[in-house]
């Protein structure tokens, strides 16, 4: 073909060039009026099923889907990060605010605050299993009651009681406290921030209060009074303040001061107790052993 032929043909026009595989129509951008974007937000709309922020690609997921990959996750070992779930535990006890950084920078890269390693849970089940050796010994327990405490604290202790606490917080936060409509707060989170609360409560109470239970706390005194009850409240304290601190490090909720309003109510429930000569540590150690022994409760509950 010469050169005035191909002079000749028409080129292409700017009507004809391939166009972007996401036309104006498709896809729009809008700020959001939280003031916070994340891969997968309500901020971005697409009609595809993916939201693309920056190089972020993020898939909108159920709730269904997120507990199908995380159920998924806990048969696989070597998908859990067990060192930084450590780490986790480590911060908790010595400085629990950074321990909520990281949730903020999940959601920015998978569109969800709540956990997707379950390593913090195998980790937290283990240190039950662990801590209920104290109690074991500090009780007395066969190997059987052993066994019934431990299940006790895991599924009734731990996930039903959290279960109930992160259903009420959740709806509350939702209800109340939201600021902003485009965005919610996750059950799983609520649960996390259950779990992250109850870690520090398990040191004290399983294993703490087993180690000075048959010296310092199982005797008539009022210090040995003074001494579990103290420690009771620092637990209860400590679980309201992480408690506080996960849902402040939402940025879609407002007046969070509200988690730490009953340290009052447990402040005055401390005092009461000690004047009213009822020794917390002794009682709940009492209960567990109705539970675990419940045929030998009676024969040891003079020791």
């Amino acid at each position: 073909m010469s050169a005035a032929q191909l002079r000749s043909q028409p080129g292409p026009s700017s009507s004809s060039q391939v166009s972007s595989p996401v036309s104006s129509k498709q896809f729009r951008y809008d700020p959001a009026r939280s003031g916070y974007t994340s891969p997968g937000g309500y901020s971005t709309y697409s009609t595809g099923t993916a939201d693309r922020v920056g190089c972020l690609t993020a898939v909108r997921m159920s709730a269904f889907a997120k507990l199908s990959r995380f159920a998924r996750r806990l048969v696989h070992i070597r998908q859990m990060d067990f060192e930084f779930a450590s780490w986790q535990m480590l911060y908790l006890l010595i400085q629990p605010s950074k321990v909520y950084r990281n949730f903020i920078y999940r959601k920015r890269t998978k569109d969800q605050f709540a956990r997707d390693d379950p390593a913090f849970l195998v980790l937290l089940s283990l240190s039950l299993l662990f801590s209920s050796i104290f109690y074991a010994y500090a009780l007395g327990l066969e190997t059987f009651g052993f066994f019934t405490f431990f299940l006790w604290s895991v599924f009734v202790d731990c996930i039903f009681v959290g279960i109930v606490i992160a259903t009420c917080l959740w709806w509350i936060s939702n209800r109340f406290l939201r600021k902003v409509r485009d965005q919610d707060v996750e059950w799983g989170y609520c649960f996390d921030v259950h779990l992250n609360a109850f870690f520090p409560m398990l040191i004290l109470l399983h294993v703490l209060i087993p180690i000075l239970y048959p010296a310092l706390i199982n005797t008539p005194y009022f210090l040995s009074r003074f001494l579990g009850n103290t420690i009771y409240f620092m637990a209860a304290v400590y679980y309201v303040y992480i408690t506080f601190l996960g849902y402040t490090a939402l940025p879609i909720l407002h007046k969070t001061q509200y988690f730490l309003y009953p340290m009052s109510f447990i402040f005055i429930v401390f005092v009461a107790t000690l004047t009213a000569g009822w020794n917390i540590a002794q009682s709940a150690l009492y209960f567990y052993h109705s539970r675990a022994e419940p045929h030998k409760f009676q024969q040891v509950r003079g020791l």
